[in-house]
């Protein structure tokens, strides 16, 4: 039986990226286990379609994430999660929406910290705008940005004792390193509304680390 649907949505399209992301990752056989594991046997080799329908329930998505963990354990999951969270950015997001321009001459001569800002912002926009996820964007001192969820897909009534949100963590790292031209950036999650909090927050230091 799939898990109890929380009536929020993914596109289907978004949900199609991190399963293929998962399969680039894992090969066909670790994903249909982990699709087993979350009690999703439905999608095996039967992925949401390629559009932008709102139909790929938030519970389903987080019983994605717990797949991992539960396939993998603690250790084992994040570390896949925060590939998977990187690869789907680098599979189909980075060219999604107001990222397309990225790769514009006019955006590659802005200053680093404008990109940053350009780009993260960007990214909650798509979020916001093509699914249920609620994301907000700002600035904290000088050294900062914050990217909050207060709607998050990825921990659907989950209860933890830490933050579990790691495919976000790895989708944010990899946005960045895209939009600032290569460099990484340490992005530390701060709340996850799985252990409690009221919000999921996305600490992003804007002093690159290479």
């Amino acid at each position: 039986m799939s898990p109890e649907k929380s009536g929020y949505y993914y596109p289907n399209k978004f949900a199609r990226i991190t399963i293929e992301a998962m399969e680039e990752i894992m090969g066909k056989t670790g994903l249909d286990a982990i699709l087993q594991t979350a009690k999703l046997p439905e999608l095996i080799d039967n992925y949401p379609p390629d559009n932008l329908e709102k139909g790929f329930d938030f519970a389903d998505f987080t019983a994605l994430n717990t797949a991992l963990e539960e396939k993998y354990n603690p250790r084992g999951g994040r570390g896949l999660a925060l590939r998977v969270g990187r690869a789907t950015f680098a599979e189909g997001l980075r060219s999604f929406g107001a990222l397309a321009g990225v790769e514009d001459l006019a955006f590659k001569v802005l200053p680093l910290n404008a990109k940053l800002k350009i780009g993260v912002s960007a990214l909650a926009d798509i979020f916001s705008q093509f699914s249920d996820q609620i994301s907000h964007v700002y600035e904290e001192g000088t050294d900062r940005i914050v990217f909050t969820l207060q709607r998050c897909p990825m921990c659907w009534k989950r209860v933890a004792d830490r933050p579990v949100c790691y495919i976000g963590q790895g989708l944010l790292q990899e946005a960045l390193s895209w939009v600032s031209g290569g460099h990484e950036f340490k992005v530390e999650m701060t709340k996850c509304m799985a252990k409690g909090d009221d919000v999921g927050r996305y600490v992003i230091f804007k002093e690159p680390i290479l």
